[in-house]
């Protein structure tokens, strides 16, 4: 006796069950045999997906569906038409836009997928997306200065620190220092958190241009504030002159942060300075800095 399911004990389905499942036939598909019958094939699906849309005009979905067809057909003008017929119903939907330009692009027509990403950016300038494809399109097709006016474009709507990013890393690619020193001095004016100064300080120190590392920091520091200072900028700025070898003016930053920070937000920067005295101070700096972490640690409790 089968076990509930269709499987007996041994774990195996019953064999009149394959003798059933090999008897039932699929349903033959359907050929078109000549133009005749592909136009009459076309001519009716075009009025079921007419019909569809015409019950449900709301229903992006069926617009979608209505569209990919035609395209399928390679039918393009039509399934252009129905895209901008989706357009009229919603003329603000994300979904439209971006399957309207993924169609237009994998037909190689350039020209217009960069027409209708301009339509999508002005209608919704606040959707990152719509930017990100907008840009890669064009670095794509090797139009780099077309991607570059277009992250221009998008920044005058001062994004977020992603899309910031996104720009610096297009410019890195193709090596232009000057312009990725542009694009972060417009970052830390729009976003002047520490971390966009901490990413500018690194770009600087892989460039290899120390004078230009210190500025940075320099600017952060004046920039930010001790209402808005972060003990790890202080701690970047140091350990970097450690790696430049400048002892002295990595223990006069400690000093200095120190002096300014709250105990509470200087946790970290205490750690890396004890850290940095065991290796690189004499034995009095070693018990100073001993001190006044147990002081600190005290006066905590």
């Amino acid at each position: 006796m089968a076990e509930p399911g269709g499987y007996n004990q041994s774990g195996r389905a019953p064999k009149a069950t394959f003798d059933r499942q090999s008897t039932i036939q699929k349903a033959p598909r359907q050929k078109v045999l000549d133009g005749e019958e592909l136009s009459d094939y076309q001519m009716r699906r075009r009025r079921e997906f007419e019909e569809g849309v015409r019950r449900n005009r709301s229903n992006i979905g069926e617009w979608l569906r209505y569209a990919t067809w035609e395209e399928s057909q390679q039918e393009i003008a039509r399934s252009r038409s129905i895209y901008e017929r989706a357009l009229d119903v919603d003329a603000r939907s994300q979904t439209v836009y971006i399957k309207y330009a993924e169609m237009e692009m994998k037909n190689k027509n350039i020209n217009l997928a960069r027409n209708l990403f301009d339509r999508a950016v002005t209608v919704l300038p606040r959707v990152s997306q719509f930017w990100y494809r907008f840009a890669y399109m064009e670095e794509l097709v090797d139009n780099v200065q077309g991607a570059r006016e277009v992250f221009d474009r998008w920044m005058q709507w001062e994004p977020e620190y992603e899309a910031w990013m996104a720009f610096i890393k297009f410019e890195q690619r193709y090596k232009e220092v000057q312009n990725v020193r542009g694009v972060f001095e417009r970052l830390v004016f729009v976003h002047p958190e520490p971390k966009a100064w901490l990413r500018w300080a690194q770009f600087e120190e892989t460039n290899g241009d120390v004078d230009s590392v210190r500025e940075v920091f320099g600017r952060a520091i004046d920039r930010l504030g001790e209402e808005h200072m972060d003990q790890h900028v202080f701690i970047s700025f140091a350990k970097f002159e450690v790696r430049m070898r400048e002892h002295e003016r990595a223990r006069a930053i400690y000093k200095y942060a120190l002096q300014r920070l709250p105990r509470a937000q200087s946790q970290s920067l205490y750690n890396q300075y004890t850290v940095f005295e065991k290796q690189f101070g004499d034995t009095n700096e070693v018990e100073e800095v001993v001190v006044r972490k147990r002081r600190m640690q005290y006066e905590a409790m």
